[in-house]
């Protein structure tokens, strides 16, 4: 079995590989993920996903396959970055409030050496209930949700935030575990 390489620090997406019984090991990605405006596209999203992997799979020097993924929260076709300051998580929740907005998990596989790659994406649905000040500022001041697009994580939010999800929860969460191994068997040789 070819060494497996998560081109990212997340936690969250750590737990997942780990859920897997996946053997990997964690190289951080040093592609700095800048977006030059915040309309959505898949090939945005799938473009900072390969270029996380790419970054780490030019240090690799035997076979490996790299993973590198990208996760955003996007609202009338705008991605909703990481927040800027508590201010900008308040505006993003309000945002949301009440509305349906969808989370868009690009993966990206780099086999190395060939550099042979294979990219896909999830696409989830999430619906927020009327989100009162008192509750946004209650999950901020909780959760500190600081490093997390659209200014959430799923997987922690309190009692009276999602009225409904459509899609894979773990894709939400930063990582879809059925795309990822789908993607992975396509390089069994």
């Amino acid at each position: 079995m070819k060494r497996i390489i998560l081109a990212s620090g997340s936690p969250r997406r750590k737990e997942i590989f780990k859920s897997l019984n996946i053997e990997f090991e964690i190289i951080k990605s040093s592609y700095d993920e800048i977006l030059e405006n915040d309309v959505f596209s898949y090939d945005k999203i799938e473009n900072l996903a390969y270029n996380k992997a790419l970054a780490v799979a030019k240090t690799v020097n035997e076979p490996a396959l790299v993973v590198g993924a990208d996760t955003v929260v996007v609202s009338d076709n705008q991605i909703l970055g990481k927040p800027k300051d508590r201010a900008d998580a308040f505006n993003m929740l309000k945002k949301l409030s009440g509305k349906e907005h969808f989370v868009v998990t690009s993966i990206c596989v780099i086999e190395t050496p060939n550099m042979h790659t294979k990219t896909n994406s999830t696409t989830s649905y999430v619906e927020f209930e009327n989100l009162t000040d008192d509750l946004i500022n209650y999950y901020i001041d909780e959760f500190k949700p600081f490093d997390k697009a659209g200014s959430y994580g799923i997987q922690e939010l309190p009692q009276g935030f999602v009225k409904h999800i459509n899609g894979s929860f773990e894709n939400i969460v930063g990582l879809c575990s059925k795309s990822l191994t789908d993607l992975l068997k396509q390089f069994k040789h």
